[in-house]
This record gives C-alpha cells, structure tokens and sequence, in this order.
C-alpha cells in the first residue's frame, strides 16, 4: 500500500512537471526577497544578505564657513518718496492707485483747495495795487519835473511802488508754491509724481479731505530698481557678519535663482526679546522682488574649515527629521538622525551633524527603508 502510494505520488510529481501545461512559475524561480528585522533597539536593524546593499563613506571637504538666516524685502528708504499737497482741500480726481509704476511728471491727483483760490486773489490784487503805484510814481515825476510838488512826495510815491512790486513777487510766489499756474487760475491743485516708480503707500480717496503738509502724505513712491534686504541674526551668529561683505540671497518664490547683495548695515541694538540684531542688505532688484517677500541669505565666511558630505541618497527624510543607516557589526544597521545641510555638486549633501567623516552607511536610504517596511 505504502509502496502504492509511492508510485502515485511520484507519477503526481512527474505530470505536475512533465505533463502540465508546460509553464513556469516565474514567483516560485524568483529568489527569496531580501528581510530586514528589526532588533530590541527600534533604531537597530539586521538584514539576512547585508552585501545587497552597498555602502558609502561620509567625506570630508574644507569649506568656508555659512550662516544662513531669513529676511523680508524691503524699499530702500533713500528712494521713498513722499507725494505732498502743500494746499489743503478736497480730492476731486484720483489717477494712481496702490500698488501702479508712474513715470515722474505723471499725474496723480487733483486737489479743490480754497488756499489756492485766496492765493489767486491775494495775487490779483497785488497786481492792481502795483499797476496804480506806478501811475502815481509817473505823475509825480511829471509834477516835480514842474515844480509842482517837493522831492519828498515823489520819494513817497516811487516807494509805494517798489513795496507794492514786492507785494506782487511774493503773491505769485505764493501761488506757485501751492501748486497753481499764473496764467491759468483756477481752485484745483494738480498733484503730480515727484519721482519715477512704484506708489508704495495711498493715504487717501476720493472725496477725501487733504489737509496739506499737516496730514498723512496722500501717497509714496518708492524707486525699486534697489531694495533692502532685512535680516535677523542672533547674537551669537554676529562674529559671522562684516560690514561691506557679499551675501547669497534666494528668494522663496523663486529659489532656483540665486542674487547677490552687500551688508550696508549691522544694527547697533538687540532686541532684547529675540536676542537679534537687524542686518541689511543692499540688492539690486532685476524686477522680481517685491516688499514683503520673504527670502533666505547666506553669509559666508574667509576661512575655509572642514565639512562632511554624502550621497544625497543616503540621507532619508523620515518623520520631520533627516536620518541615515550607519553599518554596524555583524548583518545590523543603525538608524543615526542627522542635520542636513545645502545640496553639493555631483549629488552630494552636506551634513551639519551627526556622522562624522569616514564612517559607512547606506547607499541608498530609501530602498532599505521599503524592505523594512516589507
């Protein structure tokens, strides 16, 4: 029976084999898929075939020293300009929004001002007062030429005149001063673009009163061909930053490109709270930045030191924090955390900390992260 069984079993075997379909099973060819086992320790890993994943060396490379830090755009102060109505008044007309590039010249408001209009007035006046001084200084030249009146009354008319011309110089003055044309009067204020760029502030609307040079300036122009870049660096960071020093800018709406500026300022006070100092940076702006944009300066050091790299590959973002698999004795792994640093030619990484020059890891993070998850 046994022997029976046998024979069954082996002409089983046989047709499996010879008798089937003629077909493969590629899974049962395949080789067994590499195990990874976690230890005690969750940060310790043992692979069955460690030599399946190849291993690199951290390497070391000499560097100057950086400090990276966050900033914001700002405008250039000395290229902010006030729009100033000297003439109080209603607005009447706005041209010029927040926000618009206007050209120097360019017409940004109109202002109803009853200053101008007594201004005209006041000018008006002079001008008849001045026109009837000097037909009393000519009639009484005639009459002392006669004899008809003393040398005193012809002085008295011919100072008349002089102070009423006066009158009339400093009433047209006046005038043009407020914003009006002489030979065009009328109560409307023309306010116009002092400089050439972009209307940074609007302190007013339409209907709005302007209450000359005593209220908020109904707008500012600023000129953003060159802004400033303000940083914040904490104090212990403040051996790292020079005045007149290159600095590496990247905006974060474009961090592929990459600006260059000159630190112009290092601020004298800390502020007490943050323990940081304001650092400015003078940039010259190829139209993309914008104030308030927010962006990240490296400032780099003269001195070369030393620095770790490794194969970008090598490092695995898990869990909000950079790590990588260090070879141990026997078949184990140990998982380090790192700090990760700026991307390096060749695919290479810097690494701040955490692994040291020398040591071996894995290659490739991420695949021996799948097969521990397998």
């Amino acid at each position: 029976m046994a022997a029976w069984c046998w024979l069954l079993g082996g002409c089983g075997w046989l047709c499996g084999a010879g008798c089937g379909n003629g077909k493969s099973d590629p899974k049962a060819e395949a080789p067994p898929a590499l195990k990874v086992q976690a230890m005690e320790d969750r940060n310790v890993f043992e692979a069955d075939r460690p030599e399946q994943y190849p291993l690199v060396a951290a390497e070391q490379y000499m560097a100057a020293r950086q400090l990276r830090v966050t900033g914001t755009v700002a405008p250039d102060v000395s290229r902010s300009v006030p729009v100033i109505s000297v003439a109080a008044g209603r607005v009447v007309e706005i041209d010029a929004r927040l926000g618009d590039s206007v050209k120097k010249g360019q017409l940004l408001l109109r202002v109803q001002s009853a200053d101008l209009s007594a201004a005209f007035s006041d000018y008006r006046k002079a001008l008849a007062d001045e026109q009837l001084t000097r037909t009393q200084v000519e009639r009484a030249k005639d009459l002392y030429d006669r004899g008809a009146v003393s040398l005193n009354d012809l002085q008295v008319a011919q100072d008349a005149d002089a102070k009423a011309k006066v009158d009339v110089e400093n009433t047209r003055e006046h005038v043009r001063v407020l914003g009006g044309d002489i030979d065009h009067p009328a109560a409307i204020v023309e306010i116009r673009a002092p400089i050439s760029g972009v209307i940074t502030d609007q302190q007013v609307t339409n209907a709005a009163g302007v209450a000359g040079l005593g209220s908020p300036n109904p707008f500012t122009i600023s000129d953003l061909s060159s802004v400033w870049i303000l940083c914040d660096v904490f104090e212990n960071d403040m051996s790292n930053v020079h005045l007149s020093e290159k600095a590496e800018i990247r905006l974060n709406a474009y961090p592929d490109k990459m600006f260059s500026g000159v630190i112009s300022n290092i601020g004298p006070v800390l502020d007490p709270n943050q323990r940081t100092a304001k650092v400015r940076i003078e940039v010259r702006n190829p139209g993309l930045m914008r104030p308030g944009m927010f962006v990240t300066a490296v400032f780099r050091g003269k001195a070369a030191e030393a620095h770790t790299k490794v194969p970008a590959t090598a490092i695995l973002h898990l869990h909000d924090q950079d790590w990588v698999y260090l070879a141990a004795e026997g078949k184990k792994f140990r998982r380090v955390p790192v700090t990760g640093g700026e991307m390096l030619a060749g695919g290479m990484q810097e690494l701040i900390s955490g692994v040291s020059a020398g040591q071996k890891m894995v290659a490739n993070a991420l695949e021996f992260q799948n097969s521990v998850e397998q």
